[in-house]
């Protein structure tokens, strides 16, 4: 699939984003773990999220699909089998690294493991502390590479002391899982300030969960309660056609959108850049917030996003280097490292993107600046089957007449299905 992705009256409307990806792994997780059964409304049904659900199956979950729900039968804090066969997670990172901390140190021999982009995933920043609460995991080089084979337990963790070296919401999302099993109170330091979903669903079902500046506590549960949630919106995906539309001049109505604050970095920025954004929260689901945002194009400037801002928009970062050619003045982006280890590289990726428009980028080991405006042309982009660099490029034919080909866009389903229908809807063309 290599559509060529073309607007030349520009994006714009009104608009709902596909099922939040995040929350949609997070609800699956705490689903299976929990005592009773769930119900999952307006989940995510592609890419890694089925990978998430493939994975508990075979450990065991009874997950049914009826009326656009997801029913999910919870096994209990130690209740997963032992599967049959390998552990697949595919492509995914999140699926890989939530999933150590629910199967550590379990009374089961598990092996989970992935595609070649997978493999290649540092794995050793779970494995490490999950090791200090005694459990027992092998891996590739010692453990810092899948696959990752688990070996068997008491279903019992050692409480942690843990201070994050990195602000990863996986990792954090990890031991907070893993600590639903220890022995006594956790406490998480360091670098805790990443999106926080996790979170808010552990306090939404009753853990007593306290942040004490940037310390994390937890005390693990007797058990999980079931729960129902609706998934909102995912403000990734938002992101965009947000972009689309403040390239192309025109405004946007977003319905039915996540509003976490751990997840609103990029329309903080582009505020920042010039444009106008406007949200209402309408209602919460599993203490997730959700409403209405209209986005109102103006002149764009540049901007400077240093390691404070980078967490709360490590998904959006390419379209801010996309934002970045159209813009008056230099976008530059630092503290970004964690990009490297992505789907792609995608610093080189965002660099071969750039350049492929007929652009100038220049990259640094942390982030990248782009000063525009810049002229460009039309081009041909390969993502190197990542997803969001393919959406991003396909964004940039929103401000380059004779659009934008966009080579293997399918890998594009792993976090949006329909991106070439919403495309069209919101007045792109594709051919």
């Amino acid at each position: 699939m290599n559509p060529t992705f073309r607007a030349p009256r520009g994006t714009g409307g009104e608009y709902t984003p596909p099922p939040d990806k995040s929350i949609t792994h997070r609800a699956l997780m705490l689903a299976a773990i929990s005592s009773g059964k769930s119900s999952i409304t307006n989940a995510l049904a592609t890419g890694d999220c089925v990978s998430t659900r493939k994975c508990l199956e075979d450990l065991g979950s009874s997950i049914e699909e009826t009326d656009h729900r997801l029913v999910v039968r919870g096994a209990g804090l130690r209740g997963f089998r032992e599967p049959d066969r390998p552990l697949d997670a595919e492509n995914s990172g999140t699926t890989t690294r939530l999933l150590s901390g629910l199967m550590a140190g379990l009374p089961i021999f598990a092996v989970l493991t992935g595609d070649r982009s997978l493999l290649g995933r540092p794995m050793g920043r779970v494995v490490q502390p999950l090791r200090l609460m005694g459990a027992r995991i092998e891996g590739r080089d010692g453990g810092k590479f899948a696959p990752l084979c688990f070996l068997p337990g008491s279903g019992d963790l050692a409480p942690l002391e843990f201070s994050l070296p990195v602000p990863s919401a996986q990792v954090k999302s990890c031991l907070l899982l893993a600590a639903l099993r220890a022995g006594g109170t956790s406490r998480f330091s360091g670098r805790t300030s990443s999106r926080d979903h996790t979170e808010r669903m552990l306090a939404a079902l009753g853990v007593v969960l306290e942040r004490q500046g940037e310390e994390l506590v937890v005390s693990p549960p007797r058990s999980l309660p079931a729960f129902e949630i609706v998934i909102p919106g995912d403000i990734s995906s938002c992101a965009f056609f947000v972009a689309a539309s403040l390239i192309s001049g025109r405004d946007m109505l977003v319905r039915g959108c996540g509003l976490n604050p751990s997840r609103m970095g990029f329309l903080n920025v582009v505020t920042r850049m010039g444009a106008r954004v406007e949200s209402r929260e309408e209602r919460v689901s599993l203490g997730e917030p959700v409403g209405t945002l209209r986005v109102s194009a103006g002149e764009l400037t540049g901007a400077k996003i240093g390691v404070e801002e980078v967490p709360e928009l490590i998904d959006e970062i390419p379209l801010l280097a996309v934002l970045g050619l159209f813009c008056h003045g230099v976008v530059e982006v630092r503290g970004a490292e964690e990009l490297r280890f992505k789907e792609s590289d995608r610093l080189m990726m965002i660099s071969s993107l750039v350049e492929g428009l007929g652009g100038k980028v220049e990259v640094f080991e942390d982030g990248f600046a782009v000063e525009g405006p810049q002229e460009l042309r039309p081009g041909t982009i390969d993502p190197g089957g990542d997803h969001r660099i393919a959406m991003a490029a396909a964004v940039a034919a929103s401000g380059i007449r004779g659009g934008v080909r966009v080579q293997g866009f399918e890998c594009a389903a792993v976090s949006y299905p329909d991106f070439v229908r919403d495309f069209i809807a919101l007045g792109g063309q594709v051919a």
